[in-house]
């Protein structure tokens, strides 16, 4: 039996991951670990683990000992911290034989930065970069983005720290942080034209599967309603970006459609947060990250069906005498 460790097991993308995992025809024990031992992370594992802060002086050590005493067979980052910290010590956290589910260490690194990210694109001449600036006079910005324009956090992910800029006040309350903090782009699109395609790649430059989903925010910067689309009008920017990037494994490109074409968002280099959606729908993207990680087999593209998804907020309900509803 494989024995798969998912951390940050009380967020969005960790529970969907457990949850995906779940459905799995292999037979997997799954530990999850959370900071919030009093969310809902146990009920989708077999183990649970409290967790200290990814930050803690003693984070790789106690993550170590976890490995250790579960014997785990494979470690998923379900939080973006643990992403960027553990690619920083991927010998300690395999030097008891668990592999780390991580991508390339240098396209991790630099979607950390989305500054850096956005030069990298604009050296290239990939077709598909949105442009972005540094610039901190509100009139040039003005004149090259028109108005209104975005304010984007350099780090971060989601939505979270956008600021729309619609006239000068706004501008200057936030003028001081660009360049450290922000970087200004265009407004591309609509809201209606957002895509998400997850892509599992070969780290070669190949995709071996893929699913894109037409998509809404919530106002924590996840998908919140998604409808199944065809990812054939994203084939050249995915064959083209894989072909620079080189991603390994799971891999998250965010699209949006304007006058000018497909413009690229972002990339994160993880496991979508939408990941249980994609795997009611027959992409599923964390079991495929187990066969390709531990067992070396990339996997094929699955008949997806077609439909639509919408998330809500439930309750999961745990009595004294362990009958749960």
């Amino acid at each position: 039996m494989k024995k798969i460790l998912v951390s940050g097991a009380s967020g969005i993308v960790g529970y969907g991951i457990l949850r995906s995992l779940r459905t799995s025809q292999q037979p997997l024990l799954l530990i999850g670990s959370s900071i919030h031992i009093d969310s809902v992370a146990a009920n989708f594992c077999d183990i649970f683990e409290p967790a200290p802060l990814t930050t803690a002086p003693h984070y790789i050590d106690w993550l170590s000992s976890l490995i250790d005493k579960h014997e785990i067979d494979l470690v998923i980052p379900g939080i973006e911290i643990d992403l960027y910290h553990w690619i920083n010590h991927i010998p300690e956290i395999e030097r008891n034989g668990a592999r780390a589910a991580l991508n390339r260490p240098d396209l991790v690194r630099l979607c950390q930065d989305k500054w850096a990210f956005y030069e990298n694109l604009g050296t290239a001449g990939l077709p598909w970069t949105i442009a972005s600036s540094m610039e901190n006079s509100f009139d040039t910005l003005k004149k090259q983005f028109g108005l209104p324009f975005l304010l984007k956090p350099r780090h971060g992910f989601g939505s979270k720290g956008i600021v729309r800029v619609n006239d000068e006040a706004t501008f200057e309350q936030h003028r001081h942080d660009i360049g450290s903090v922000l970087m200004a782009q265009p407004i591309i699109g609509t809201d209606d034209e957002e895509y998400t395609t997850s892509a599992f790649c070969d780290g070669n430059g190949g995709v071996s599967a893929k699913m894109t989903l037409r998509r809404k925010l919530s106002k924590d910067g996840f998908t919140d309603r998604a409808e199944v689309v065809a990812s054939d009008q994203f084939e050249e920017a995915l064959t083209g970006l894989c072909q620079h990037f080189s991603p390994l494994g799971p891999t998250n490109f965010q699209f949006r459609i304007c006058s000018d074409g497909i413009k690229l968002l972002e990339i994160n280099p993880r496991i979508s947060s939408s990941t249980s959606i994609r795997t009611a729908f027959g992409y599923n993207e964390s079991a495929m990250a187990v066969d390709f990680f531990l067992d070396g087999n990339t996997p094929t593209q699955p008949s997806i069906r077609r439909g639509r998804a919408v998330r809500y907020i439930e309750e999961h309900i745990c009595y004294e005498d362990g009958v749960h509803l």
